[in-house]
């Protein structure tokens, strides 16, 4: 046998979750939640006594009694600055445990690959000496070079860094080991310039070999679930890239020490001296990949007529292109702007042109496939806007520490790049148009808005059109050419691409209340929809009731729209059209009907009162009477406490579940249950917001206990319910997952290294009160069920973080960076979009981990693994 061995190594870590059979669970208790407070604090003690958490007093005081008691005596009074120093460092230091926590988990992954690599090593050279080799020494030394020795120089690391960890005080050093594994990387370098002659090596001999090629898909790491005799299957090349991956994060993972290591620690000076052999050795062997985006300026010229100029995404072949469209009087234009070459001037080049008289917008047989528009992950969408963020708050510290303008330049290019980037990811919404010669073409764009005004501007030049015409190509490069001057979109239409003089937009909180609407000419079905501009896109946000056969509806429904440096409100009133034969699909869109359009500017100077402000709309005729009232986000920290103790709303979590005799709040089991019953198959379910009278009845009705609740649920419209159980938690007194954990929450997600960000986030996670935690998983469990249901709720686990996370999560008030003064207008510059996505990304982390239980789970313990 060539495989299969007993693991040298046992798990480090065991999660232990309360047992499911329980005395107290007659008290209204979900399945899988009915647990004694006396068994979970049993449980907590067997957690407490794990390799790496002790009950020490320079251990973890979060999970220990120890820590728990400091909580309390936290929450009782002030501190004063010298002891909130302290605080800080001691909760920087608890980090650093994490982080070593999760360094060691990860060293034994890793171990247990190279182990897996080593086990066929002995076996091949022993009939490498026979009659009837599999493979030849030399073959043999090629594909397995230099992995016994980097088995040794991590089995060393490993033996000196468990026992320190142990033994754990917040003077243990450790830099001496790093500092050893970094000065060894040169054991690396060969194993990499090695790597390309490995795997050719490796492929040619399964070709020629079948018993090599059987032993190369089947070699067996030890398992993540820690069994002892449980082992995983993977094949040679992803074991044998595992090296090339983990010295490519080397020093993140020194980053992350670091950053948690106080600069007055004997750690810091040996761990910057790694980090610094790491970087250098990076530096030598990985060739730098820049982004080659292209930044797009413009300046306003002559000629022909221009009526529109539009950054817009062309849909080519599946792949999206970022294009310059134009508008003029008698023809649509697309152009690509060239590559720009030291010192020469910008320039474009066409795509293709139709004559105004050609164009027309095509109509989609019900036959007729649409065109396959490539999707970006909302993950991937994420990550682009906090690299935004991130470069903005940069340019804003340079120019605070008057640093020179070619660093300045230099972020302002990053800037445009990533900008650009977003803006060709970001569009998902088909408008295409056709030419009379047979051909079509498809542009991506973000919302129906800009898909309506683009028709209405190009149908209202039509009129003016009488015949058709073909250019030459002398004619069309005199158009091209003079685009650049012709041009009046200066850059791509983000909104926190601005001057410093302009308004960079709100960030908290708007409540809208859509009134009523006159001017129909006829009674019709009638609904409005609500977009606003986030990252320079516009994003669909509320929708009203259908109101039937009427002329003026008075729908009176307010929403509650969170706004991500947003300065435009837009509304769409359409008819709803039950038979769809009526009217012609045009881009695939819905058969409703559009019936008018409009928008107003989101002001900050005169929506920072918070006082309702009224307003009408007006569009083709028709006018829409609006209520708009701004929240900032400074405000929408402050978490009120409710006077009146025996409600639900404002009272601690741990207060309601006691007197409910429960683990679990009655409201949140409710909700959840009604949702569950007929809300999973809702579009938008918890995205789209409710109407604010039902969730405040149901708010009222929860805060006294009505008998009649579950009655009124049932009647009411299911996102009323999903709104009422979003507002339960936005209203406590703490947020779920606890102003004192909040920090460490944010740090852990920061992680690097999967397996250390894994033990850090888990351990973090148990260490809530029970209450706060019964109740994460309960949700945890239920959000799960909800994405199941994506293809048809349009809810995936993304979509459900970003909904929940900044309401579970967020900064205590003294520990927010927003600015002091409640009058200042709250910007993208601040760092609170950076806040927002870390929140978002904890919750996600923890619905994508399949490691937690489910709440029916009936394991009493669950380890917990990722691999590196």
């Amino acid at each position: 046998m060539l495989l299969g061995s007993e693991p040298r190594y046992c798990r480090l870590l065991t999660l232990w979750i309360w047992p499911v059979s329980c005395d107290d669970a007659s008290f209204g208790t979900p399945p899988g939640y009915g647990c004694a407070a006396d068994r979970a604090e049993e449980q907590r003690r067997h957690q407490d006594g794990l390799p790496y958490i002790d009950d020490s007093p320079s251990s973890s005081p979060h999970l220990s009694s120890k820590g728990r008691g400091s909580r309390d005596t936290l929450a009782s009074g002030a501190l004063d600055p010298t002891k909130t120093s302290e605080l800080d460092l001691e909760k920087g230091l608890e980090m650093r445990k994490w982080v070593l926590s999760g360094i060691l988990a990860s060293e034994e992954t890793y171990l247990s690959h190279l182990e897996a690599l080593l086990l066929p090593m002995k076996p091949l050279k022993a009939a490498a000496t026979t009659s009837q080799p599999v493979l030849t020494s030399q073959q043999i030394e090629t594909i397995f070079f230099k992995v016994p020795e980097l088995y040794e120089i991590h089995k060393e690391f490993y033996d000196g860094l468990f026992p320190r960890v142990q033994q754990w005080s917040h003077q243990q050093r450790v830099g001496d080991l790093f500092q050893k594994l970094a000065s060894q990387l040169g054991v690396y370098r060969a194993f990499v310039d090695n790597y390309g002659v490995a795997m050719e090596t490796a492929e040619k001999c399964c070709q020629a070999n079948a018993q090599f090629a059987e032993i190369s898909e089947n070699l067996r790491a030890r398992s993540n679930k820690d069994a002892k005799d449980q082992t995983t299957k993977n094949s040679l090349e992803t074991l044998l890239y595992k090296p090339v991956d983990r010295v490519t994060r080397s020093t993140l993972v020194l980053h992350d020490l670091l950053k948690h290591t106080p600069s007055s620690h004997p750690d810091h000076p040996l761990l910057q001296d790694a980090l610094r052999i790491s970087q250098n050795f990076l530096s030598s062997i990985n060739e730098e990949i820049t982004p080659r985006r292209q930044s797009m300026t413009v300046k306003k010229g002559e000629h022909r007529q221009l009526l529109k100029d539009s950054f817009m995404v062309e849909l080519v072949e599946g792949a999206r292109k970022l294009r310059h469209i134009f508008l003029f009087t008698d023809l649509l234009l697309c152009t690509k702007l060239k590559k720009q070459s030291g010192g020469k001037t910008q320039q474009y080049d066409c795509k293709w042109y139709i004559p105004l008289m050609d164009l027309s917008f095509q109509t989609v047989d019900e036959s007729e496939a649409l065109p396959n528009i490539p999707l970006v992950l909302d993950e991937e969408l994420d990550t682009m806007k906090i690299k935004i963020s991130q470069i903005k708050n940069d340019i804003q510290r340079e120019k605070k520490a008057n640093k020179g303008s070619k660093a300045i330049e230099r972020l302002r290019k990053k800037l445009s790049e990533q900008e650009s980037l977003l803006l060709l990811m970001s569009p998902s919404m088909a408008f295409r148009v056709h030419s009379r010669n047979g051909k079509s073409y498809t542009f991506l764009i973000s919302s129906d808005y800009e898909r309506i005004e683009w028709r209405e501007n190009i149908r209202e030049q039509q009129k003016k059109c009488f015949k058709s015409f073909s250019l030459t190509s002398v004619e069309l490069q005199m158009l091209t050419n003079s685009c650049v001057k012709l041009q009046t979109v200066h850059s791509i239409p983000l909104t926190i691409n601005k001057e410093d003089d302009e308004s960079p937009g709100l960030c908290g909180f708007l409540h809208v209340i859509v009134h009523s609407a006159s001017g129909f000419k006829q009674s019709s079905n009638l609904y409005c929809t609500l977009e606003v501009d986030s990252f320079g896109y516009f994003v669909n946000k509320a929708k009203t009731r259908v109101y039937r056969d009427t002329t003026e509806p008075n729908w009176n429904e307010e929403f509650e729209i969170e706004l991500e440096g947003s300065q435009t409100l837009r509304i769409l009133c359409y008819e709803k059209c039950y038979n769809k034969m009526k009217i012609p699909k045009e881009d695939g869109e819905n058969t409703d009907r559009i019936m008018g359009k409009g928008q107003i500017q989101l002001d900050p100077q005169t929506l920072q009162d918070r006082d309702w402000q009224r307003t009408v709309i007006a569009m083709n005729g028709i006018e829409v009477k609006l209520s708009v009232k701004f929240t900032s986000r400074e405000f929408s920290l402050k978490r009120m406490p409710s006077r009146k103790q025996t409600g639900v709303f404002g009272v601690k979590i741990a207060v309601v579940t006691k007197r409910e005799r429960s683990k679990v709040p009655y409201i949140v089991r409710q909700c959840v249950e009604e949702i569950e019953r007929r809300g999973m198959e809702e579009v938008g379910i918890y995205r789209v917001s409710g109407v604010a009278t039902d969730i405040q009845a149901l708010k009222a009705a929860f805060d006294v206990n009505n008998k009649d609740v579950s009655v009124m649920m049932s009647e009411m419209d299911v996102n009323a319910i999903a709104g009422t159980l979003k507002l339960y938690f936005r209203e406590l007194p703490e947020p779920l997952f606890t102003d004192e954990f909040y920090p460490n929450f944010t740090e852990g997600i920061a992680l690097s290294d999967p397996v250390a960000k894994e033990s850090c986030m888990l351990n973090l996670l148990l260490s809530l009160p029970e209450a706060n935690l019964l109740t994460f998983l309960f949700l945890l469990d239920h959000l799960k069920r909800v994405a199941e249901k994506e293809t048809v709720n349009k809810m995936s686990l993304h979509n459900l973080a970003t909904v929940f996370g900044p309401t579970l999560l967020r900064p205590s008030e003294k520990e927010s960076k927003l600015p002091a003064n409640p009058s200042q207008p709250i910007s993208m510059t601040d760092s609170w979009s950076l806040e927002v996505m870390s929140q978002v990304h904890v919750l996600l982390y923890f619905l994508q981990l399949e490691a937690i239980p489910a709440p029916d789970s009936k394991r009493q313990s669950i380890l917990f693994s990722t691999e590196v």
